[in-house]
């Protein structure tokens, strides 16, 4: 194969290869070169083996802790407020008592797709499980929808049916929600900001503790009125919040399960980026896609007028640049000369395509 159209691919991981790995590596093909990426570069040295220089690798911050005491918290007030909001009569609790276990449920989700992110890549599952956090993120959004659903429907029976509330105890019994689904919902706060798993839980546990905060507003207000329709009519109200804040949640969520480019990423800018490295003319075949709730992927075909010996400092800047200005931590580059670009139908160019 011509020099010039030798078509090189370089790969960034952000993890650790184990204990062995440079004796699994096949020696360099003089077809294909390829030079990695992790945290650091590997390359293939002059003797046509692959070469490491690691730098620091950053795991993704470990919830086990956080996802067992939300559980184990969650549980013991269902089972209280259940029971309560039977005694009370109060679809204030018993709405509450089903967020609850919609919760229960959705960290149980968030949590088995927290642990199966983790496994290592498999020949089967050649990225490991790192999609179960997108799908747990869409259905904690499902999940949460139809759950509030259920409490609107069942809120406009009784607003024309209205009931007796015992005020007082749908008061004491909804602070304790406040505690203990504002409590889980902090430890889910951070990781919310950059993982849609976590801001997932974090919704669906900060949307409780907004409950319970209706539900102590509304016990307070029959003690005070005796006007016990609005129970029905608190719940609706608060059941309209959470389906508009759950909304954000499922458009990103299902994005992402269609291989959307993630939110924060901005196609057009990594485009640009990619142009402006020095000796890049142009590229096409650019695509981008999340591999899970925090890991994105990204594949290009740049066109280089530099002799082929430097090929090597550009894959090296052009990872970096994506690594530090994007958070793409898993790229692929196939360089071409100029004037011998492959050339790509308009299903296939991909984003920021000149062809």
């Amino acid at each position: 194969m011509d020099d010039r159209r030798r078509p090189m691919t370089e790969n960034m991981h952000d993890h650790a290869h184990p204990a062995g790995h440079d004796a699994h590596h096949p020696p360099c093909s003089h077809e294909e070169e390829h030079a990695h990426t992790h945290a650091g570069q590997e390359q293939c040295d002059e003797n046509g083996h692959h070469g490491h220089h690691h730098g620091h690798v950053h795991e993704p911050a470990s919830y086990g802790a956080a996802f067992l005491i939300g559980v184990t918290l969650n549980v013991a007030y269902i089972i209280a407020e259940t029971i309560w909001g039977l005694m009370a009569h109060s679809l204030s609790l018993l709405s509450d008592a089903g967020h609850n276990l919609s919760d229960v449920l959705g960290l149980g989700a968030a949590w088995l797709a927290h642990s199966l992110a983790k496994r290592a890549p498999s020949i089967r599952f050649t990225y490991g499980l790192k999609r179960s956090t997108i799908l747990s993120a869409l259905s904690n959004a499902v999940l949460l929808l139809l759950v509030t659903g259920g409490i609107v429907w069942e809120a406009l029976t009784r607003l024309m049916h209205p009931g007796e509330v015992a005020g007082r105890v749908v008061m004491l019994v909804a602070l304790g929600g406040i505690v203990v689904n504002g409590g889980t919902a902090l430890l889910f706060m951070k990781g919310g900001k950059d993982d849609l798993n976590m801001r997932g839980a974090f919704l669906h546990m900060a949307a409780d503790a907004l409950m319970s905060l209706a539900v102590v507003i509304t016990g307070l207000l029959i003690m005070l009125t005796g006007w016990t329709v609005l129970d029905p009519i608190v719940s609706l109200v608060v059941c309209v919040s959470i389906i508009a804040g759950t909304w954000s949640l499922l458009r990103a969520s299902l994005d992402m399960a269609l291989d959307g480019v993630p939110e924060r990423i901005n196609p057009d800018q990594v485009a640009t980026s990619l142009r402006a490295l020095p000796g890049v003319t142009d590229l096409h075949h650019l695509h981008i896609w999340p591999l899970s709730t925090t890991d994105t992927a990204l594949t290009v075909h740049l066109v280089s007028a530099t002799p082929a010996e430097n090929h090597d400092t550009l894959l090296r800047e052009a990872s970096t640049m994506l690594a530090q200005r994007f958070r793409i931590g898993h790229a692929t580059f196939q360089i071409e000369a100029v004037g011998d670009a492959y050339p790509c139908g308009a299903s296939s160019c991909g984003i920021g395509a000149s062809c």
